[in-house]
């Protein structure tokens, strides 16, 4: 039974898709219009009560039984639980998933994404305070990633990527629009690269989503 995907063509909403790619999970894609306020309508709101995608719907949860997951973070642990992938077996592996996954959903996801709302207001004070003060740390967070991934393949392990690289790709794909160039992070430009070669990756970042 392929689980019910509800989402929207955003960072959030594609590690999701990719995510599902890479596990090799059958997924139906639901369209929720955030654009158009789709995320406040009951029916949504019935699945996720903080109204933000993305959500899933699995008929086939634990024991049988349907559940509802919301947060993309908890999301790609429920998927790395439910399948044992891309989440280490032994729990000192897990660690450094677990750190820079809560590292994406506390800072590299929230830094640009408000560097892209002040992007969009008019020019003044407001403007200009709140683009110098998230583009820094959006800055200072890719260079913390950059080091990170001196001599390693992937953020958190070694061999495959995790469920973390799959949440920090999300942000990293719209480097661009947060105003992020990879010139000055070659280790970030060489995982991106790596990452983005990936089938699974490729489909999760085609299928449509909007």
């Amino acid at each position: 039974m392929s689980i019910q995907l509800y989402t929207y063509d955003t960072p959030n909403g594609r590690k999701i898709s990719v995510a599902l790619e890479e596990f090799g999970l059958p997924y139906d894609v639901n369209i929720v219009d955030i654009s158009r306020g789709q995320q406040f309508e009951p029916a949504f709101v019935a699945i996720n009560p903080n109204s933000k995608i993305p959500a899933i719907i699995d008929q086939n949860g634990p024991q049988g039984e349907p559940v509802t997951v919301f947060e993309s973070g908890a999301i790609l642990l429920y998927l790395a639980e439910k399948t044992g992938r891309f989440l280490p077996r032994n729990l000192s592996e897990r660690v450094a998933v677990y750190e820079w996954l809560m590292w994406q959903m506390g800072g590299f996801g929230p830094a640009p994404g408000q560097v892209h709302h002040f992007l969009q207001l008019p020019d003044g004070e407001a403007r200009d305070y709140g683009l110098k003060r998230f583009s820094n740390e959006t800055h200072r967070l890719y260079h913390v990633l950059d080091t990170r991934l001196a001599a390693r393949e992937f953020v958190a392990t070694s061999g495959e990527p995790s469920i973390a690289d799959f949440a920090i790709l999300g942000w990293a794909w719209r480097h661009e629009r947060h105003q992020v160039s990879f010139s000055a992070l070659p280790n970030v430009a060489a995982w991106y690269e790596r990452m983005m070669a990936r089938p699974g990756v490729r489909r999760g970042f085609e299928v449509r989503l909007a």
